[in-house]
């Protein structure tokens, strides 16, 4: 993205903070779909039609600006968007990174300006094929740390991040926000305990002490070594509602956003909640079949509707793929694999989750081609409910932004290594080091 991207975000910039009457960031196409939450079920507001999102995950805003070489990976182009429109993916999720965002650590990539900027017209292309974008927060840190991984939870700082975002993305209804990516605890195996054990009390509400990580989500020990205070699920919802945002909310549950039983008991009072699940093979707690399924995600189907915000396999397979969409399609609940790349350009894990080979976007064997005509032999004409819309959430003002200011642009830092092997990085930060025990 390096040199296309400096003249991408000039003019992205002069159009959104400069002279003239320029479209919101968050202006949608009127083509994607406009989902709101109407009892356990997402509806396209257009049509009054169920809306299930059959998605991809799309990574690299989160990872690349904090490894200081680009804003994110070089294929986010009207290309790519006609090949997942052409699958027949409808929601495509943006994982995003808090610093980043903020302009808070100026090991980034050049400054948040260009970054928003960024993130802005991926989101414009993405809308104007037709599919809806899921903003997450999936890299972050506290004040005084590198975000390049994933923390057992929220810290202060993803409270303004949360409600500048929606501040930029409030007028496009077109948009799904996913407050957190995992929540997680952290075992000890050397003294067969935790060494942090995120409660469902801390993951609502927020106040208890989380362990520095490193990247390899250990706490740190010796120089370096601390703790930051958590921010809560119900605290990001009401950032996000402060930032003049009405549209759903995603949240994930503990255990790396794999166990939901305390999510209705927990869950912050707002009409516009989903519940996000994230369903590996290994990851449960009662093996990978429909039964545990059913045991998992019953009882919140009843009252909010799912979204699998990531699943996949890397056993060289595509039977457990299979087995969960069909589950998952009996159920009405959306799925987004991880994740949309490119098998060239990644190996081990990681290119068997690649979902695509080669610059022509071709379905790679076997989880892409499997998903891909999975996806082809789905139902094309959605299914008219005609739901009784939810009454509107009542929010403050709405909030104005004004010129996206930041810290002047510094040099990209140089780390020696290519992207394929930062890929590697963020697909180990992402993957492994998950399965508590039981």
């Amino acid at each position: 993205m390096r040199a296309r991207a400096v003249v991408l975000v000039l003019a992205l910039v002069a159009a959104l903070v400069g002279i003239g009457q320029a479209a919101p960031a968050g202006a949608s196409s009127p083509t994607a779909p406009t989902p709101v939450v109407s009892g356990s079920t997402l509806i396209d507001t257009r049509t009054g039609a169920t809306f299930v999102p059959h998605g991809v995950n799309w990574p690299s805003f989160e990872y690349a600006c904090s490894q200081g070489w680009a804003y994110s990976q070089d294929d986010d182009t009207d290309a790519a968007a006609a090949a997942m429109q052409s699958w027949g993916i409808n929601t495509v999720r943006v994982p995003l990174n808090q610093n980043c965002w903020l302009g808070s650590d100026p090991g980034d990539y050049l400054h948040d300006v260009g970054y928003r900027a960024a993130v802005a017209a991926w989101v414009s292309i993405l809308n104007a094929h037709g599919m809806v974008v899921i903003l997450d927060l999936h890299w972050s840190a506290p004040s005084g740390q590198h975000a390049l991984g994933q923390w057992p939870m929220a810290d202060s700082n993803s409270i303004p991040f949360w409600t500048s975002v929606a501040s930029a993305y409030a007028g496009n209804p077109s948009i799904i926000f996913d407050a957190f990516n995992e929540p997680y605890s952290i075992w000890n195996d050397a003294n067969n305990s935790y060494s942090f054990q995120l409660t469902w009390g801390c993951w609502q509400n927020g106040g208890c002490q989380a362990p520095l990580v490193t990247t390899n989500q250990v706490p740190i020990t010796g120089a370096g070594a601390g703790t930051y205070t958590v921010a809560g699920m119900s605290q990001l919802v009401a950032a996000i509602r402060a930032g003049g945002a009405a549209q759903p909310i995603m949240l994930g549950g503990l255990n790396y956003s794999n166990d939901l039983s305390g999510w209705l008991a927990h869950k912050p009072a707002d009409s516009q909640l989903v519940a996000s699940w994230h369903n590996y093979p290994g990851q449960d707690s009662c093996g990978y079949t429909a039964a545990c399924w059913n045991a998992a995600t019953s009882a919140v189907a009843a009252s909010v509707p799912i979204i699998t915000g990531e699943f996949g396999e890397t056993d060289g397979g595509s039977s457990s793929m299979t087995a969960y969409m069909n589950w998952a399609d009996s159920k009405g609940i959306g799925y987004l694999p991880w994740a949309w790349w490119n098998a060239d350009d990644v190996s081990g894990d990681a290119a068997l989750y690649a979902l695509f080979q080669g610059s022509s976007f071709a379905p790679h064997a076997p989880t892409g081609t499997n998903y891909k005509a999975h996806l082809a032999a789905l139902p094309s004409t959605p299914t008219h409910v005609f739901h009784t819309l939810p009454a509107p959430v009542k929010l403050p003002g709405w909030a104005t932004s004004g010129a996206w200011g930041g810290a002047a642009a510094t040099p990209a830092k140089a780390f020696g290594v290519t992207a394929p092997e930062l890929e590697q990085l963020a697909l180990l930060s992402q993957r492994n080091l998950r399965v508590a025990p039981r």
